[in-house]
């Protein structure tokens, strides 16, 4: 009866340890999107915020927040959260902690079809907007299937290590490929081709919110009802076989919405890296691994790095900016060092 009782305090504590985690994770997005939307040449205090956010600013603030700090602000959260996800999925369905969309030259193959596309487009007219995520899904599930044949063996499923190592010497490669191509193409689309390396924000007006917005909603809920699944595959395949889950199948879907989850975010964000890796493992540290709550928790994780990283860029060099996927490597390559270290050991 005590052991009981003493089991229910300690589980009412984990709920409140980990609401109390989301909470301040949520508060802090808050806080820096009110920071973000001060960086600039015309700053807005809280209260002119607000004002504007309920339709009384001036028509220069409007302007401001709405047409040029904001959509940005949207398109990090929102990128942020994908490739957060993405990442978990990864590491879940690998048993490898050091999977990330990234690491594992899924961005980068979802970046060689749009640069394939800018070489073969007309000079004088930008590729669609709206065409951008599926050009970045093509890219993606091809070097995704590669890498997944490479590291599948019939007898013992996927190796996480071969993994890894797979889709460092894939990305490398497209990487090779990308750089080569580059050198035919135009200045000005050189240019728009650089900014995507760097992992810079460039997707900042709303028609490119709208054109991220419907796979993140589709995607997402999709995701957080395959927790219990995933909890499963976390187990090896021998034990989630026994427990009833078709693992090639489930282990399919999954990898096909990771895909779709990393291609949409890069087509509008750019090469940013390690946020599929860094956001994953914070939240398993505060949170725990199961997944009901750690892929939600990944996203507000991944969210809240990814705008803090942007607001970074934008706040050090005034009025140049960083990149924000240059701040998240800064942070992410030593982490990756770290766990490699951890593995290897």
């Amino acid at each position: 009866m005590q052991t009981t009782k003493q089991l229910s305090k300690y589980d009412k504590k984990v709920k409140i340890r980990r609401m109390t985690v989301l909470s301040v994770f949520i508060l802090l997005i808050l806080l820096t999107l009110i920071i973000s939307v001060n960086i600039g040449a015309i700053r807005l205090s809280p209260a002119e915020l607000l004002q504007t956010l309920i339709g009384r600013g001036t028509a220069q603030q409007n302007l401001i927040l709405f047409e040029f700090r904001l959509p940005r602000i949207v398109i990090s959260i929102l990128v942020g959260a994908g490739l957060a996800v993405s990442g978990c999925i990864l590491q879940g369905i690998s048993r490898n902690p050091l999977a990330d969309p990234g690491i594992l030259g899924i961005t980068t193959g979802a970046g060689l079809t749009i640069v394939l596309c800018m070489t073969f487009y007309p000079p004088n007219q930008d590729i669609p907007v709206l065409l951008l995520p599926f050009l970045s899904l093509i890219g993606g599930v091809i070097t995704a299937a590669i890498i997944y044949a490479l590291s599948y063996k019939k007898q013992e499923g996927l190796l996480p290590n071969r993994l890894i190592l797979t889709g460092i010497a894939v990305a490398a490669g497209i990487s090779a490929i990308m750089m080569v191509i580059s050198l035919r193409l135009p200045p000005e689309k050189y240019d728009v081709l650089a900014v995507w390396l760097a992992g810079r924000i460039w997707g900042t007006e709303w028609r490119f919110v709208l054109t991220l917005l419907p796979w993140i909603v589709i995607l997402l809920p999709y995701v957080f009802s395959k927790a219990r699944t995933m909890d499963a595959l976390s187990f090896g395949d021998s034990l989630a076989t026994s427990l009833g889950v078709p693992v090639e199948k489930e282990r399919l879907k999954l990898l096909a919405v990771a895909v779709g989850l990393a291609a949409s975010c890069v087509s509008v964000s750019g090469g940013i890296g390690f946020v599929g890796l860094i956001g994953p493992h914070l939240a398993r540290r505060l949170i725990g691994s199961g997944h009901r709550l750690l892929l939600p928790a990944s996203a507000i994780a991944g969210a809240l790095l990814l705008i803090v990283a942007d607001t970074i860029g934008k706040a050090i060099l005034q009025p140049s900016e960083i990149p924000a996927g240059v701040i998240v490597a800064i942070i992410g390559a030593p982490y990756f060092l770290y766990l490699l270290s951890r593995s290897a050991a």
